[in-house]
């Protein structure tokens, strides 16, 4: 057994789960944080039902060692998935070996599915099946990652499969019809778990450019693709929302929804917005690596609530394990918390998280976070809780503090690095026919 069932946190303890993971959504991209030009009716009401999370962090900066981060409750690093993204040529992946979530709640007796984007190895022996999974359908990287956008002559001209379970069933499905494809699954095996406790992790492609919105979404918001994009994600959480109400689950389920890392800047229109936060995707500035965060379960998590206090997607895998009844003793060292005090809305509660690491999308070494402080080392010092723009660099008058924190990362970095776990490779690839 992974994992052994403790006695329930409290009497509505062993949740069903529903995990949205959006791509590239920025941390001012919702209408409830006061974007106006998108409308996202669907996650504000999920909001004011439940908590938002105003300083949530993401392993990284970048899609599959965020995505590590998240299922393996880990800095990327310590599984060895910090080195940037997994390209179509590339031969590697999370290792099997890891314990994922979907591993931990399996074992706990939950059915678990993942519909949407994967990101963390598409060779044989590395796709959801393999990490947890009973039932996956959606595609195994980037959308960007298609033929149809890759520059002409790449030497690895793949495509881009639709899987489902293994089996490749489309090459180049239309990807305006993704974020629809991926919800439709995600209902389909929601239906089929009614009476079974299960987990759903819904990893949407959007809004990762190229954009793309079904006819029904296109030309909708002002703020143009990049808005109708958003919009169509929100609707869709409304229809799993809805289709959990339609089946009398609500109240027995919680509902977490966040975004792999910031908006991609570079692009300008076709990418989404920070808001007060400096920075984007790529970066270790604030809007790189905190994103919007919502958590409901009614009952339990209190409407209306805001979260202030530091939290990380490490702390989704030890927090929902809580929250299942299983026991993590078992489990090989990870780096995130049980935050499930800070969800329960509990009077003084605080941060377990004492200190966070910022790494580069290279997966180097950048910072570190500790209370209100943080140390970017290429960049400076900065109070976070009173300049969320870091704006105001504090090195010069506060060099002990920078001495200190400056160790404080080299020593946490160096006890990761030292215990960092493989990934692991496979020669043959799964697509080799679409060369």
């Amino acid at each position: 057994m992974l994992a052994t069932l403790a006695a329930p946190v409290f009497a509505q303890a062993r949740p069903n789960v529903v995990l949205f993971f959006t791509d590239d959504q920025g941390y001012g991209d919702l209408s409830g944080a006061g974007n106006p030009t998108i409308h996202t009716p669907h996650l504000d009401a999920l909001a004011s039902g439940g908590m938002k999370l105003t300083q949530f962090y993401v392993g990284s900066p970048v899609c599959s060692p965020s995505r590590a981060a998240l299922l393996t409750g880990c800095y990327p690093k310590r599984v060895s998935m910090h080195r940037h993204v997994i390209f179509p040529e590339y031969d590697y992946g999370l290792h099997t070996d890891e314990i994922t979530l979907a591993d931990l709640l399996r074992d706990a007796g939950y059915r678990t599915g993942c519909f949407g984007k994967w990101h963390l190895g598409h060779r044989p022996g590395l796709l959801p099946l393999d990490q947890g999974f009973d039932r996956f359908a959606g595609v195994p990287y980037s959308n960007d990652m298609s033929q149809f956008h890759r520059k002409k002559g790449n030497k690895y001209p793949h495509r881009l499969p639709w899987i489902e379970d293994r089996k490749v069933v489309e090459w180049e499905p239309d990807q305006r019809l993704l974020t629809r494809r991926s919800t439709d699954a995600a209902i389909e095996f929601i239906t089929a778990s009614r009476g079974e406790r299960f987990f759903c992790y819904v990893p949407y492609s959007m809004p990762h450019i190229p954009l793309y919105a079904s006819k029904e979404f296109e030309g909708r918001s002002p703020r143009g693709l990049y808005g109708d994009v958003i919009e169509e994600i929100d609707a869709n959480v409304g229809r799993v929302i809805a289709t959990l109400e339609e089946l009398e689950l609500t109240n027995d389920t919680l509902v977490l929804f966040c975004s792999d890392n910031g908006p991609w800047l570079p692009f300008k229109e076709r990418g989404g917005s920070a808001g007060p936060l400096r920075g984007g995707k790529g970066s270790n500035w604030e809007g790189g690596q905190r994103v919007p965060c919502i958590v409901s379960w009614p009952g339990v998590v209190p409407a209306g609530r805001v979260c202030r206090e530091v939290a990380t997607a490490m702390d989704v895998l030890p927090t929902i394990a809580r929250f299942a009844g299983s026991e993590l003793a078992s489990q090989p060292k990870i780096d995130g918390h049980d935050i499930s005090t800070l969800l329960l809305g509990k009077a003084g509660a605080k941060s377990p998280t004492e200190t966070f690491l910022y790494y580069t999308a290279k997966g180097e070494l950048a910072g570190i976070r500790r209370g209100p402080w943080k140390l970017l080392f290429e960049h400076g010092l900065f109070h976070v809780e009173r300049d969320i723009s870091e704006q105001w660099d504090r090195r010069k008058s506060s060099r002990e503090l920078v001495a200190e924190l400056t160790a404080l990362a080299k020593d946490r970095d160096a006890e990761i690095t030292a215990n960092m776990r493989p990934t692991r490779k496979v020669d043959a690839t799964l697509f080799d026919s679409a060369r």
